[in-house]
């Protein structure tokens, strides 16, 4: 019989599971499944935003959306169109009902387990595939699968290093598929992260301000010391470097993040007989905040663009 039996919402960066159905069978078949479904977790970010992975008599499909994935198991026979189009539902449910804020700040696995009852009347009635097929035009579904097929994932890529290492870059490029590319997209903008973009930006302006004072006042008093020009310049560049990250997808960019954030605290560090305790707590809150976001808005996958 051809069915759904289960299927679960995790975040892609760290694949901290949001919520999942609580119907696993015990069935040894079943067992395996559930092992890969956590592998597949802690590959999300690395992996297209449409794929399907075939183990046996069952099958793993999962879409990705906005930092968020949505992932089911089914029955081997279960047709691929109506599995994509019950993601499709649940991923149109969760965001209506939770916000970005709330799914980047979770720290609890099942922190939204009351959407379990959703998925569960959402897999009754595509369990029930006579009674659905009365009520949806699945047209437009089997086209966007025409054109565009999930990938089709091996169990050898679950083992590899970082989930398409055997794949030459002709290859993967072929699959027409999204990967943590310099171009990816990032997660949509919250209010604190525009308040941070605008306070980085207000920070490098003022050191860039008071980096061309003392050129003046350098070249009006020649015992000035150039390396405070040097440390209010650096903290600009700093600054803006910050904006960059936020703004722009690039590889190592939290360790880059993290190594600003550095070199503002130090350049503040040697300004200190120049900026008094409140300015310097000011730019030094400002530099940790804007790492913060930078952290927290994470690549996402393709939005789907299914329409059913």
């Amino acid at each position: 019989m051809s069915m759904i039996l289960s299927a679960s919402v995790v975040r892609v960066r760290d694949g901290l599971p949001l919520s999942a159905s609580t119907d696993y069978e015990q069935s040894t078949g079943m067992q395996e499944c559930r092992k890969y479904f956590k592998m597949l977790s802690k590959k999300l970010s690395q992996l297209p935003d449409r794929c399907t992975l075939k183990t046996g008599h069952y099958n793993i499909n999962f879409i990705s959306s906005l930092g968020v994935s949505y992932m089911m198991l089914c029955t081997e026979n279960y047709p691929s169109v109506l599995a994509f189009c019950f993601l499709d539902e649940l991923q149109k449910e969760f965001i209506t009902t939770y916000n970005m804020m709330k799914t980047n700040t979770a720290v609890r696995p099942y922190c939204f387990i009351e959407f379990d009852n959703f998925i569960q009347r959402t897999k009754q009635r595509y369990n029930n595939t006579r009674s659905l097929s009365t009520k949806m035009n699945l047209a437009d579904m089997q086209t966007e699968i025409k054109l565009r097929p999930p990938y089709q994932i091996s169990v050898s890529e679950l083992g590899s290093a970082n989930g398409f290492s055997h794949l030459s870059a002709a290859e993967y490029k072929s699959t027409g598929k999204i990967s943590a590319a310099p171009h990816q997209r990032l997660e949509p903008v919250t209010l604190p992260g525009i308040v941070s973009f605008v306070l980085s930006l207000l920070c490098g302006a003022l050191n860039l301000i008071r980096g061309f004072h003392a050129i003046e006042s350098l070249l009006q008093n020649e015992g000035e010391d150039f390396s405070y020009v040097i440390a209010f310049f650096l903290g600009t560049a700093a600054c803006l470097y910050q904006c960059y990250l936020f703004v722009y997808y690039t590889g190592w960019r939290n360790a880059k993040s993290f190594l600003t954030f550095g070199l503002i605290c130090l350049c503040n560090m040697y300004l200190y007989e120049l900026r008094n305790l409140w300015q310097l707590f000011f730019h030094v809150t400002v530099g940790a905040f804007s790492t913060l976001q930078i952290r927290l808005r994470q690549p996402q996958g393709k939005s789907p663009d299914y329409n059913v």
